[in-house]
């Protein structure tokens, strides 16, 4: 019932945002070449020209708006961290449309009037949601749109539905009340016990209903039977709550079919899906080609000053456990003496005051420079910019055994820099933090994410670097 009430909403939504787009560019054209703001006679391209740009405009906004979550169901996020997200894809939808512009050359169209554009979409945009979320507030508010349900079973299962209906009037859901077999008191946190489930067809018939949700064991499957048939008898929607729910692993379940046979997936995770891995794979590409071509220079120079200050390769390489488990070499900027494996046993992780740096690597490894090959890593497939820290073949099989769920991290790329590090949880630092953080972006990643961990690894590498 939610998911096809989301979709139809999101159809209104896109219908709604395709005239946002379609409007400020009119606006935004009106006020640069017709109204008297700007008196200077300049008309760069007529009004048919920025019109077919919104062939290229609308699709661009579309798919970033998706990958901000700006097509979630309202109740998953609040309206300040909407605003936020809206900011966001409208500041990148601009910057990708005139990169694009400027590599194709198509200079004559006006950069103020692209930015009038910016400011009025984005605040349309922002008026827009704004309105549609309080305009469902006061018709659910005056008894619009409200669809009334009887939940069967007052276990934990079914109080926990209700308690999560109750907790969010935006769901558009009023509990009738319960139905169950074992609890004899006349209430349960407020909401009445309307009966037992040999008393639902007289239940149903006496109170407005539109959706009975079944909240029963799995040992109940006869009583599960009776009571989709007696609601199938009065014309009555049913859906049934698992009891395996609490199986769920992640922050969400993750549903599909095959050929008819429903399946769960325990964990949802994002870059599981074809679109969002696709995407994420091609800005890794295309940002490392762009940061290697400007960080030339600064590769040239370390490499040179890593062979002066100590003798030995200039690249590093060690064997590391990345994706599905698979094993690669990453490569870094030599930090250490090439003697260090041997007197050390090549054991532990780098402390502060490492013995085996040299004195150019503390530099490169306070600074994160070391990392920079990592990029070529990244090129290869073999890592992405943003992901977790991958580990060497034997803390994987240590910390397999030692810390819960340790080896989730391996589903996705790892990554150069990642929300463990930036939040402050790299070397020598507690692994069981680390674990969490990495599954918190595995579950939560999105296209804002790893642009927030990116911009937040510059200020990192130099407050916690060594």
């Amino acid at each position: 019932m939610i998911k096809s009430n989301q979709r139809f909403f999101n159809f209104i939504l896109v219908l709604l945002d395709i005239g946002v787009v379609t409007a400020s560019l009119l606006f935004a054209w009106y006020i640069r070449f017709v109204s008297p703001f700007f008196d200077d006679g300049v008309r760069t391209m007529n009004l048919r020209a920025y019109i077919e740009l919104l062939g290229i405009i609308i699709p661009l906004y579309l798919i970033l708006f998706v990958f901000f979550g700006l097509y979630q169901p309202y109740r998953k996020q609040r309206f300040f961290k909407e605003c936020r997200e809206i900011i966001f894809a409208n500041i990148i939808g601009i910057a990708i449309l005139m990169s694009a512009l400027f590599t194709l050359k198509s200079i004559h169209f006006s950069r103020i009037m692209l930015g009038i554009f910016f400011l009025t979409s984005t605040i349309l945009m922002i008026v827009e949601r704004g309105s549609l979320r309080k305009i469902l507030r006061m018709a659910r508010e005056r008894g619009f749109n409200i669809k009334y349900i009887i939940i069967v079973g007052a276990g934990s299962i079914g109080q926990t539905f209700a308690a999560k209906v109750v907790g969010d009037r935006q769901l558009g859901y009023k509990v009738t009340g319960y139905v169950d077999d074992y609890y004899h008191k006349s209430d349960k946190d407020g909401i009445p016990i309307l009966g037992t489930t040999k008393e639902m067809n007289k239940i149903l018939e006496e109170y407005q209903v539109d959706e009975v949700i079944i909240a029963l064991p799995n040992t109940s499957f006869k009583r599960i039977d009776e009571v989709i048939d007696i609601c199938e008898y009065q014309g009555i929607k049913t859906q049934i709550i698992p009891d395996y729910f609490n199986l769920i692993q992640g922050t969400k379940a993750y549903f599909d079919e095959l050929d008819g046979i429903p399946l769960i997936n325990t964990r949802y995770i994002p870059l599981d899906q074809p679109l969002n891995k696709w995407v994420k794979r091609l800005i890794d590409i295309i940002l490392s080609i762009l940061i290697l071509v400007l960080i030339s220079p600064i590769l040239l120079v370390t490499a040179i000053l890593v062979k002066l200050t100590s003798p030995g390769p200039v690249i590093y390489k060690q064997i590391r456990v990345g994706m599905g488990r698979k094993e690669f070499w990453i490569y870094k900027f030599r930090s250490m003496r090439c003697d260090a494996s041997i007197t050390s046993g090549d054991v532990g992780w780098t402390t502060a005051d490492d013995p085996r740096k040299t004195k150019f690597g503390t530099f490169i490894r306070k600074t994160s420079i070391d990392e920079l090959p990592q990029f070529i890593n990244v090129l290869k497939g073999d890592m992405s910019i943003v992901g977790p820290r991958p580990e060497r073949p034997h803390y994987v099989t240590q910390f397999q055994h030692e810390i819960p769920k340790y080896m989730i991290k391996h589903h996705v790329r790892p990554g150069i820099t990642g929300w463990a590090q930036v939040q402050g949880w790299r070397g020598d630092t507690s692994i069981h933090k680390r674990i969490e953080c990495d599954i918190e972006y595995i579950e939560k990643w999105t296209l804002w994410f790893d642009v927030k961990v990116f911009f937040m690894t510059f200020k990192a590498v130099f407050e916690s670097g060594y």
